[in-house]
């Protein structure tokens, strides 16, 4: 064979190899897919009664970013439940209270809420869209707890308002039992419930978990800021 002819053949060889590559490298990987895919082979999926260190970062990681744990004791119980829901609801994921590769990407590059308000002191706000509380402090999410606030035909009313009188202990209204109420306006109030959706379920309180109203409790006062809104 000819050098040509052999120069001719090498090159169509080469290119016959060249064509089955052309598809994969036309598929691009997005960095969240990577992220994802990184966070699933490094990090296990945990649920409420897991346990052990994997769960300590959890929680730690969870406390860092200012989300209501309850402390860090590698336990993956109710409170470290509503943290990782509230932290769904906040970045807009799956609010089913498991952290799988998802959540966990999520954890690496989180959403950091800030305020709408600010005093130089403790507020309270009402995100009802994301159905979460933040105690707001001289401009910054000082904690973020789960939340459920009023339905659709009961709504919880919007605006700004203070604390105007609590109630240290349960209450029984018309509508059910109140722990720690704080009242804002009228009727209506931020207190503890033993049932915390991840949906408005309220008559129109807003509730959070009643270990997390015992938190909460020796933060607000009479007089604290309250600002609910969409």
């Amino acid at each position: 064979m000819s050098r040509a002819a052999l120069g001719t053949a090498l090159l169509v060889g080469l290119v016959g190899l060249a064509v089955p590559a052309a598809p994969a490298a036309a598929a691009p990987t997005s960095a969240a897919a990577t992220a994802v895919t990184l966070a699933a082979s490094s990090q296990p999926t945990l649920r409420q009664g897991s346990r052990g260190a994997a769960v300590t970062t959890l929680q730690s990681r969870l406390t860092a970013l200012r989300y209501d744990v309850g402390g860090v004791d590698g336990i993956f119980g109710p409170s470290t439940h509503h943290a990782v829901v509230a932290f769904q609801k906040v970045n807009g994921l799956v609010r089913d209270g498991i952290v799988g590769p998802r959540t966990w990407a999520a954890l690496d590059r989180p959403v950091i809420p800030k305020p709408k308000y600010h005093h130089p002191g403790y507020s309270v706000e009402v995100n009802l869209t994301r159905q979460v509380l933040y105690l707001g402090r001289n401009g910054v999410v000082f904690r973020i707890l789960d939340a459920s606030s009023g339905t659709a035909s009961t709504p919880t009313p919007t605006g700004n308002w203070t604390v105007q009188r609590r109630i240290d202990g349960w209450r029984q209204s018309d509508l059910g039992l109140l722990w720690r109420p704080n009242y804002f306006y009228r009727g209506y109030a931020v207190h503890g419930a033993t049932s915390v959706p991840t949906y408005p379920a309220s008559h129109g309180c807003v509730r959070v978990p009643v270990p997390a109203m015992d938190r909460l409790w020796a933060t607000i006062r009479i007089g604290t800021p309250v600002h609910i809104y969409r």
